[in-house]
């Protein structure tokens, strides 16, 4: 594999090294900070050898590639040797209100911890590994060399402070050699045993809570968050010629007492509490705690929410030895393996059944996202499927208090010393029920291959033109796709799309076509055209829950319309009131076409061209 060529080709569809902020990888994905998202060729990423798709969480654009990404990062990083320590634009659009307050907290902990996750990943399977020799009676804890391997696996997690100082200081943009000052001050080992032998300790007068920052995570990240205002306030005021000298002492000067009389103690209460309440759910919840959270596990991985909870997360195995959350990720990455593989045992499609197959492989060796993205949110049963493998999982595993003893970064099978223990059995066992239970409903489900909703390469037409001109079916503001709210559409999972904002209630046929389908709920319907494409027309985001009301439709299945006839009439202010009525037209049937333009702004009426197809013709 030419990983410098794929490099150069994933820069250039994110629209160039000029368009890149930041770029940095986790486990699975490249994390880019872009200038511009309008700029970025989706549809020629995805055709990229290696790349299994893309996502959007927050402000950051996520090339999914797999095991493969470290490979791919270096190659970018030998092109561009400032991207390793280049310093994010984080503080720039950020999102307002209280929904952006939470986005922004969910964006800095991804921020923080992706770039640490292979430090902890390769420690912690080193942990879990000499648990399982320990167990096995390979090895002897008293031994040197246990000590030794100890160090390595156990030294990333006692100092971790550190590590979170200096990714926290590339995120908040501050120096990280004061970072590393501060959170080597926090660690030094005559300052750890004056605030842990039991005695009242004072800084100046003032008192001083005795907190163990071993470990920790919390309290370094609000310290260097803290850190980027005050060195930023420090910098203002200094001259020019002493800011060399000043700025790191006055910086370190106030941080470092701060932190060990406010901070620390603060985030500690913090971090103890989310953790505990974490912990209580999952300690009491019992098998209905299991059940919600194993069956909307995939749901919080999609969203990034996870990664508010890595820190408790560590917390845990670090004060008590284990965790009861990572378990749920291993079920949830199994319930995804199964689903895929009941669509593969149930589809009739030769290359669907290749997909489902290599995809479900994929998801059990703890990369789900070709599985969850490619196939089973494309066809929706095998993702409610999924979820209803993970409640069951989630279930039993808390039933039988199952534990994660290590964070190995690695929910599936080659992750699975991380799980090795008292409960390892009744972890297994949880992790194949989700597997079975979501293969056999994805089986039963089912999937209908020839749904143009469903499936986006599904051949109906009989033709396709060489090129193709649609018309906007609604008058108003055409948007950027990736701005959708439903990360469905705004991801183009089901094809090419256009999004209108639109100003009146009223949607048109795009061309001249056949209606193949009005959704009883009157707020969707899918149309082909007479030239072959197949287009699917859907008003509003969640509008299905309105259950028709407000819409009227002008058409019935199979009747034959002209460009710019009238389909449905909706009352736009009504539907205001409590939805999204943004406006989305897919061509499902994308991969027929060998380009697709779209139009991403300016107004639009349904006289005016929005997107055209290009394509030779079929035979």
């Amino acid at each position: 594999m030419d990983y410098k060529q794929l490099a150069k080709e994933i820069i250039h569809a994110v629209g160039g090294k000029n368009n890149v902020n930041e770029v940095y990888h986790c486990i699975t994905r490249l994390r880019f900070q872009l200038k511009d998202q309008s700029k970025v060729d989706e549809q020629k990423l995805k055709s990229l050898d290696k790349v299994m798709g893309t996502n959007i969480a927050g402000n950051q654009f996520q090339v999914i590639i797999g095991n493969d990404v470290p490979k791919v990062f270096d190659a970018m990083a030998e092109e561009n040797p400032a991207w390793k320590n280049k310093q994010p634009a984080n503080k720039a659009n950020k999102t307002r209100g209280i929904k952006g307050f939470f986005s922004n907290i969910f964006d800095a902990l991804s921020g923080v911890f992706a770039p640490i996750l292979p430090a902890i990943a390769g420690a912690g399977l080193i942990k879990g590994f000499l648990a399982l020799f320990v167990a096995i009676g390979w090895l002897a804890a008293n031994t040197e060399t246990y000590r030794i391997l100890m160090a390595i696996g156990d030294g990333v997690f006692y100092f971790l402070p550190i590590l979170v100082a200096v990714s926290a200081a590339r995120y908040f943009n501050a120096n990280i050699f004061v970072a590393l000052g501060i959170g080597a001050a926090l660690l030094y080992p005559d300052l750890t045993a004056l605030l842990a032998d039991g005695k009242a300790t004072h800084f100046i007068g003032l008192p001083v809570t005795s907190v163990t920052y071993a470990y920790s995570v919390i309290p370094i990240l609000l310290a260097i968050w803290l850190m980027s205002y005050i060195e930023k306030w420090v910098d203002k005021i200094i001259p020019t010629s002493l800011k060399l000298l000043l700025v790191p002492l006055i910086t370190m000067f106030i941080v470092v007492p701060l932190t060990l009389i406010v901070i620390g103690p603060l985030g500690t209460f913090v971090g103890d509490g989310i953790s505990g309440g974490i912990n209580w759910l999952l300690d009491n919840g019992g098998v209905i705690g299991g059940l919600l959270i194993g069956g909307v596990m995939a749901i919080i991985v999609m969203t990034g929410m996870h990664y508010a909870i890595v820190p408790f997360v560590i917390s845990n195995l670090a004060k008590f030895g284990f965790d009861k959350f990572l378990p749920l990720i291993y079920i949830s990455n199994m319930s995804q393996a199964g689903a895929t593989f009941g669509v593969f045992f149930r589809a009739k499609d030769k290359k669907l059944k290749s997909l489902a197959f290599s995809t479900g492989l994929t998801a059990l060796m703890g990369v789900t996202e070709p599985a969850m993205y490619g196939i089973n949110i494309v066809y929706k049963r095998p993702f409610m499927a999924s979820l209803i493998g993970g409640a069951a999982g989630g279930g039993f595993a808390m039933m039988f208090g199952v534990k994660a003893y290590v964070l190995t970064g690695n929910g599936g099978i080659p992750g699975l010393p991380g799980l090795v223990g008292g409960t390892f059995v009744y972890a297994l066992i949880a992790m194949g029920l989700a597997f079975v239970v979501s293969l056999i409903f994805a089986y039963l489900f089912g999937i209908d291959e020839q749904t143009v909703a469903s499936q986006p390469v599904a051949k109906i037409a009989e033709k396709t033109a060489d090129t193709e001109i649609l018309y906007a079916p609604v008058a108003g503001d055409v948007l950027e796709i990736s701005t959708v709210s439903d990360p469905t559409f705004a991801d183009e999972l089901m094809g090419k799309s256009i999004a209108i904002e639109p100003t009146e209630g009223n949607l048109y046929a795009p061309a001249n076509g056949r209606i193949i389908s009005l959704f009883k709920t009157k707020h969707a319907l899918a149309l082909q055209t007479d030239n072959g494409a197949e287009i699917l027309l859907h008003v509003g985001i969640d509008t299905v829950k309105l259950d028709g009301h407000y819409f009227t439709a002008h058409i019935k299945n199979d009747d034959v319309v002209e460009q710019g006839d009238l389909l449905l009439s909706f009352d736009i202010a009504k539907i205001k009131e409590k939805y999204d009525t943004t406006t989305i037209m897919v061509v499902t049937n994308t991969n027929d076409y060998e380009a697709i333009h779209a139009e991403t702004a300016g107004k639009a009426t349904k006289a005016d061209q929005v997107m055209e197809l290009r394509s030779g013709s079929n035979e």
